[in-house]
């Protein structure tokens, strides 16, 4: 992943930007997949300047998921080829903001979405590294299933799909009459 198709910045990059008080700050808390297994911890979002708004969730995986997802590897070249390994220390993958729930007693992320192997076979990285357009759309087609998807600018089109609306918007307290 490079800075040259840089669309994504960590909120802590940006100073000017801030989680408006009527959103949920969500970084620390606990991520669970479709089956309620622990997938990570939140430890960051991902502002896209240009749309002026969180877009995905940066997701630190459990030890168990990185094990398991190289499991997924351990299979005979007869059986396929995958496009990519994730190597030591790529602890880190994105869950657009759209594709989660928010339990927000228990202070956790839920996604209903995607499962637990989805996760393991997800391409990760190291923290801190700058996202690319390709790996955000190598991802969203890996967690939608939508391989179709075929965009070859992400803008802000891309991130008016319900993919990214987003969960973290507190609602007002309701008024008793």
């Amino acid at each position: 992943m490079t800075k040259n198709n840089k669309n994504l910045y960590y909120l802590e990059e940006l100073p000017d930007y801030k989680v408006k008080p009527n959103y949920y700050d969500v970084r620390g808390w606990e991520i669970k997949d479709a089956e309620n297994l622990t997938v990570g911890k939140v430890t960051n979002l991902l502002v896209n300047k240009q749309a002026e708004r969180v877009v995905y969730l940066d997701i630190e995986v459990n030890k168990s998921l990185i094990e398991d997802g190289y499991k997924t590897y351990q299979v005979p070249a007869s059986d396929g080829v995958h496009g990519f390994i994730n190597k030591d220390g790529d602890e880190h993958l994105i869950v657009p903001i759209g594709m989660v729930n928010l339990n927000k007693e228990e202070k956790k992320v839920l996604t209903n979405q995607i499962d637990y192997n989805t996760f393991a076979k997800a391409m990760r990285f190291n923290k801190g590294t700058a996202i690319d357009s390709d790996y955000e759309l190598n991802l969203f087609r890996h967690f939608t299933g939508d391989d179709a998807v075929d965009i070859t600018i992400i803008d802000n089109e891309f991130y008016n799909r319900k993919e990214f609306d987003s969960s973290l918007h507190r609602k007002p307290p309701q008024s008793k009459s």
